[in-house]
């Protein structure tokens, strides 16, 4: 084990990586119940999608961990599920079959930017100062994840005026009162992680996991309430296997040459988001923990074929997307809850075979499973957003043309909770400054293609929506 994951080259050891990925799991556990409450929606057998994503998530950690060697798991991606209900299938009319049919080749498409030099230069044009940008951005993400989890910040509707100009408010964020069990649980398991984190106590995160789900049942915050029957999901399954090369996949969705325009249009805007999510989070929690060193960077941008981690990682995630629309779920990415994992330590593939390993045991256990609570995660995510937020201090604050990009980078991850979008952020932010500046050439012509591309998404869902 220590020959094939070179656990004392990357200062880690067995427990550590145990510990990690335990502490991965839990923190991205709850997709295995979200994911087929959000797919079934559109038809879907929601046991059929319960299965499928666990295998999905299966494969992809897999090959991350014994491929690429990195600490990171793959799951059906929120927001992208999200995307494939309420905007595809109810917006636009596809049937799941042709809606997966599109995630496929996305799919197909990601790998064709993997194996190609079109990947290598994206990382290569990213300023340093935005690839800070995304390490703390992603950190404040999953922070404002952990508590929109649980309900901490609230959003109060309101029909008022806003400022006497007459502009209808959606909704005035807050703090929620604090007089639910939901959140008394959180608090407990939030002040639990940053005593055992200070403490320095080995497993604190995954410590604090544990403790806080038992403390959350005499609260009714812990339940099995949403447990499905093991035979129930396997009957399933072979409605949504295949489904794509069925009559209802590949055949219906391109059918009708009409609609060929808009199936180009929603396969692009699944590549844009899935491509640069996953870059985002390699990116922002590989560079600061040492996971993609510079020298793995300057192989990845210098090199051919597979000649580096990062290589390896943004392969893996490729073909788990395609991989997943076979099997029945959304785009399978890469997970940012992988960085409580690192955080807790995890620094290789190690760490996501033992994920790996618990997804299949889920299969088996969901009632077990779905049981630990949001409210028992979310004072680790919290924990690790803010582990991951002293990032930003290596960005130079004091010089404006480098602090708006950053700035737009790094909170638009959070406000419009999509890394994808803090990506386009700072990517248009830091053309406009560097044109204001005169200095429009230096900018690299892959962040200019990008921006457009990111603008022209933009417009699309306006016409969309």
């Amino acid at each position: 084990m220590e020959k094939f994951f070179h656990l004392k080259e990357n200062g880690s050891s067995v427990s550590t990586e145990i510990t990690a990925g335990l502490t991965t799991f839990f923190a991205m556990s709850y997709i295995i119940v979200v994911n087929p409450q959000i797919l079934s929606q559109t038809g879907m057998p929601w046991g059929g999608v319960f299965l499928a994503t666990i295998i999905a998530a299966i494969i992809g950690t897999l090959v991350m961990g014994l491929f690429a060697n990195v600490p990171y798991a793959q799951a059906a991606g929120m927001g992208l599920n999200a995307f494939f209900t309420y905007t595809v299938c109810f917006g636009l009319k596809f049937t799941w079959q042709e809606t997966l049919c599109m995630v496929f080749l996305c799919g197909l498409i990601n790998i064709i930017i993997t194996v190609t030099k079109i990947r290598k230069m994206i990382i290569e044009a990213i300023p340093p100062m935005l690839q800070h940008a995304m390490g703390g951005g992603i950190g404040l993400f999953i922070a404002y994840v952990g508590m929109l989890n649980v309900g901490l910040i609230k959003f109060t509707p309101s029909d008022a005026k806003s400022a006497g100009k007459g502009l209808a408010t959606a909704g005035t964020p807050g703090l929620a009162t604090l007089n639910t069990p939901v959140l008394w649980v959180f608090l407990f398991g939030l002040f639990l992680a940053i005593i055992l984190t200070i403490l320095k106590v080995k497993a604190g995160l995954l410590i604090s996991i544990a403790a806080t789900t038992l403390i959350g049942i005499p609260f009714g915050v812990t339940s099995m309430a949403h447990s499905v029957s093991i035979g129930q999901t396997f009957s399933q399954l072979p409605v949504t296997f295949g489904a794509i090369f069925t009559g209802q996949g590949f055949p219906a969705l391109f059918s009708n040459p009409a609609r060929i325009p808009l199936v180009l249009v929603t396969i692009f805007a699944f590549s844009m988001s899935d491509t640069f999510d996953t870059i985002g989070t390699f990116i922002g929690t590989g560079r600061r923990t040492g996971i993609f060193s510079e020298a793995d960077e300057r192989a990845l941008e210098n090199g051919s074929g597979f000649s580096s981690k990062m290589d390896k990682a943004l392969f893996a995630d490729s073909i788990a997307t395609s991989i997943g629309a076979i099997f029945g779920t959304s785009n399978t990415t890469t997970y940012v809850e992988s960085a409580a994992g690192i955080g807790a330590g995890g620094r290789t593939g190690l760490t996501s075979v033992v994920v790996a390993l618990c997804f299949a045991a889920s299969a088996f256990l969901s009632p077990i499973v779905s049981a630990v609570p949001s409210a028992a995660t979310a004072g680790v995510l919290v924990l690790v957003g803010c582990m991951m937020a002293a990032s930003l201090k290596e960005i130079n604050w004091e010089d404006m043309s480098e602090a708006i990009p950053a700035f737009f980078a790094a909170v638009f991850m959070a406000f419009s909770y999509s890394i994808s979008y803090g990506i386009a952020g700072g990517f248009i932010m830091y053309c406009v400054v560097m044109t204001v500046k005169k200095k429009a050439k230096q900018v690299h012509p892959v962040i200019w293609v990008v921006a457009i591309l990111f603008i022209f998404d933009f417009i699309l869902q306006a016409y969309l929506a």
